[in-house]
């Protein structure tokens, strides 16, 4: 066999295909000392190690096999894939909503090339048809790429870039806009796309995907089918984050730009609202709205689009025995805004003190947000947040801290005046700050305790 249909093997990996004539996307039979596994040999990335051979098995999940468990294998038939997506021309169907889809490099509808680990996007509306023809019975769409970057590599020129380019289509007249986009900074950008974009009079959607397409339990499509139906359907013309309400695939959710927050590394369910609840649950068809106030539908064009930023911004999570010289580097290093993410009620040391008095001296805008996620910022209730106070930190109320980062920039931006920063920092624009937190705001089941797990028996599926 030549080496050119073992992509990405090599060394004893390598050996071990060659020694039983299994190639790279053959049917195989692999008995190990831990069982019999069938499926799929799949290519590898070039720099990945030479002790697994990776198989997607035959429930469609990939698996990495340990050559030092394997003790036979056996070729049992032989197809390559085909990484090409399928196009069809996108039809357009009189009285649907138009939909224009921005991508900036998620995984949205993409396939997953395993030699060499990147993404193959789905992006026109003909791979998008091809890949999740259900679009088709939702609205007429339009695509559009403006950057293909890891959602780790978007920052404020693409934060600007994308809200003026979401002002040229409310402008042409769209009726919807969702833009595609890794989820690790959805919801960074989804707060500076709020500040950015107001009084939108249609819905702007940012939607991703936590499982890429080629896996069985990808939630891909469902959740740019729930974002193009509620972008082109639903009265509710805010910024929203779309992704999978419960882990099953019953419905999505539509959480606020500005109260979202991923909160788990693998589970489709990751984005929660935080301090309030969801604006609204959608399915492929239908909208029923939670939160009974919201920003509704308009027909005109009328939207201020505000694209400024200060990447002279930082957020400092605070640790007990913090040294000052660490606060000290961010002011020599020109930081003119600092969010703290303090303890309990916003708090750090009183070794840090001389160093906020430095800062503020200079002119460093100061505010604290809470390491606890959910709650109010209450700085008057202990010796030490008075102190901070008086030193020059503001409280930020319940505001997120990766939102306050987000909005100081946005402010810092504009202007430099502390007056001027303060207004804009402590006057919500979309219920960044809120008055109260709701009972039903803060849910934090702990499993194991009775009530909880009978509880769970009822809703998990």
């Amino acid at each position: 066999m030549s080496d050119d249909i073992f992509q990405g093997y090599k060394g004893a990996s390598l050996e071990m295909l060659k020694k039983y004539h299994v190639r790279v996307w053959g049917q195989a039979q692999v008995e190990t000392t831990r069982g019999m596994f069938q499926g799929t040999v799949l290519p590898r990335a070039e720099n990945d190690d030479d002790q697994h051979i990776v198989m997607k098995i035959i429930t469609g999940y990939n698996v990495g096999v340990d050559i030092n468990t394997i003790t036979n294998m056996k070729e049992t038939g032989y197809k390559k894939a085909n990484y090409k997506i399928p196009e069809k021309e996108f039809p357009y169907t009189e009285g649907l909503p138009k939909v224009k889809l921005f991508g900036t490099g998620g995984t949205i509808a993409s396939r997953l090339d395993y030699r060499t680990g990147a993404v193959i996007p789905a992006f026109s509306p003909g791979e998008l048809y091809g890949a999740v023809p259900e679009l088709a019975d939702i609205c007429n769409l339009e695509t559009e790429k403006i950057f293909a970057v890891f959602s780790e590599n978007m920052g404020p020129n693409q934060y600007m870039a994308l809200a003026k380019a979401i002002g040229r289509e409310i402008e042409r007249g769209v009726d919807g806009i969702v833009i595609g986009h890794g989820t690790d900074t959805l919801h960074h950008t989804g707060a500076a796309l709020t500040f950015m974009v107001q009084n939108s009079p249609v819905p702007i959607i940012l939607v991703g995907s936590q499982r890429s397409s080629d896996r069985p339990s990808s939630d891909a499509a469902l959740n740019l089918m729930h974002a193009m139906y509620a972008a082109g359907h639903s009265d509710i013309a805010e910024v929203m984050v779309c992704m999978f309400g419960p882990t099953s695939d019953e419905y999505g959710l539509l959480h606020k730009g500005t109260r979202v927050r991923k909160m788990h590394s693998s589970y489709r369910s990751t984005f929660r609202t935080i301090g309030d609840v969801p604006m609204a649950m959608v399915t492929r068809s239908s909208i029923t709205p939670i939160k009974k106030e919201f920003n509704h539908r308009r027909r005109d064009k009328n939207v201020k689009i505000l694209p400024y930023f200060s990447d002279k911004v930082t957020m400092l999570y605070y640790y007990p025995a913090m040294k000052p010289d660490i606060l000290d580097a961010m002011v020599d290093a020109g930081y003119k805004g600092i969010v703290f993410i303090g303890t309990g009620l916003g708090h750090v040391n009183k070794e840090l003190y001389p160093a906020i008095e430095r800062a503020h001296k200079k002119g460093v805008h100061m505010y604290m947000t809470l390491q606890t996620i959910w709650g109010y910022v209450h700085m008057f209730v202990y010796d030490t947040g008075r102190d901070m106070m008086a030193k020059g930190i503001i409280p930020a109320g319940n505001m997120l801290p990766e939102v306050a980062f987000i909005k100081l920039g946005w402010a810092l931006g504009q202007t430099d005046d502390p007056e001027e920063v303060k207004k804009l920092m402590l006057t919500p624009i979309n219920d960044e700050i809120t008055s109260r937190e709701p009972y039903n705001g803060y849910l934090v089941y702990q499993g194991g305790v009775p009530e909880v797990e009978e509880f769970i028996k009822k809703v998990r599926k």
